[in-house]
């Protein structure tokens, strides 16, 4: 039987990383102590918080790790809360220490890609296509958040069904998690329904908390969620993450595409690229198999030739989404279609779009480098 080494173990924890940063525990200082005696092990791991949400998940996972090791008997994981002086040392290398947090998306190294889900008028389904695309994102293996933008609507975490509360390390907001998608919004807190009744400035500063004071890791896609128009945090938006670009959700109405047109125009002020257009509420497939165009046809396709017109540059329309009473359905579950019924039509709609959202723009593929190289 080979012989079990703290060496190994650690080896084994390295392995284990915590959901929340998504870092191994080895780097984070989380490994408080490591006994071995003969077969058996006992590891005990620091948590951030004594009620920190990601105990069980952690505690399992440090577990099946060491129990992947040749040899191994019985496997023991205890815990420990962090000191205050270690939380700050956490916070300290994750962010560094600087006196203010900067907003890591704005930052000209940034690879996250930022997109600001905008509409022109509300009920066009605009928050439905966020939670449906970040958690198929987030099903394909990338890592994604939301951030909840609409400060006077929100409805992201009901959405995702998700029920946890952020927690603090030292200064740093841990935002929760739900279907693998870290999300922030005010619901977390306000108390219950109460109304948010802010004016631009408060709004303006809840943005630039939730992009700088959110510890969001090492993020593949950020969803913004914005309320509808053109308003104070459509502009905030533009402002703090000049990089976002924005995805303009319509319905097949010509009326609700007047409207969503102004959504988009807003670029020609603030410099921002429009990624494509979603046309939501589509026509509607019946169970033979036919389809009914409740709400008309086409308004997906003119907002994008408008915009295309208006912006100098070209902005497809990325998919049509079927009216399917499913995709509200599972809205209020907080179980997103994408995940609950992935064959659906609704659902494969989706996907389509969201392939072309995480093509990177400015792919290197089938383009020649021209470095100029020279037989001799």
């Amino acid at each position: 039987m080979s012989q079990v080494t703290e060496s190994a173990v650690r080896s084994a924890l390295s392995r284990v990383e915590d959901p929340e940063i998504g870092k191994p525990i080895t780097e984070l200082g989380m490994v408080k102590s490591i006994a071995v005696n003969g077969s058996d092990v006992a590891v005990e791991i620091y948590l951030t918080i004594a009620a920190c949400p990601m105990k069980t998940t952690l505690t399992t996972n440090t577990q099946s790790a060491v129990e992947d090791l040749e040899g191994i008997g019985t496997v023991t994981v205890t815990t420990d809360v962090m000191s205050d002086e270690q939380r700050r040392e956490l916070r300290t290398s994750l962010r560094g220490d600087a006196a203010q947090p900067e907003i890591p998306f704005a930052r000209p190294d940034s690879t996250t890609r930022v997109y600001a889900v905008a509409s022109g008028k509300g009920g066009v389904g605009k928050s439905s296509m966020t939670v449906n695309l970040a958690t198929a994102m987030a099903a394909s293996g990338l890592r994604v958040g939301i951030l909840d933008a609409d400060i006077y609507g929100h409805s992201i975490p009901d959405m995702l069904g998700n029920t946890d509360n952020p927690h603090q390390v030292d200064d740093m907001i841990m935002p929760p998690m739900a279907h693998g998608v870290k999300i922030i919004s005010i619901a977390h807190f306000v108390e219950g329904n109460a109304p948010v009744v802010w004016r631009g400035p408060m709004l303006h500063r809840a943005i630039q908390q939730f992009l700088a004071d959110v510890f969001w890791g090492d993020l593949d896609v950020l969803f913004m969620d914005l309320p509808p128009g053109t308003g104070d945090v459509a502009i905030s938006v533009a402002q703090l993450v000049p990089s976002a670009e924005l995805l303009i959700v319509t319905t097949p109405q010509s009326a609700a595409a007047t409207v969503a047109e102004r959504a988009g125009t807003i670029t020609q002020q603030t410099r921002q690229r429009v990624a494509g257009v979603i046309e939501n509420m589509s026509a509607m497939i019946m169970p033979d198999g036919s389809t009914m165009e409740i709400f008309g046809s086409g308004g997906g396709e003119v907002v994008a030739e408008r915009l295309s017109v208006l912006t100098g540059g070209e902005v497809p329309l990325l998919g049509q989404v079927p009216l399917d009473p499913k995709l509200r359905e599972h809205g209020d579950e907080g179980t997103p279609i994408v995940l609950s019924e992935p064959d659906s039509p609704t659902a494969q709609a989706i996907k389509v779009i969201t392939d072309k959202l995480v093509v990177r723009r400015s792919s290197l593929a089938g383009k020649p480098l021209g470095l100029g190289v020279t037989r001799h």
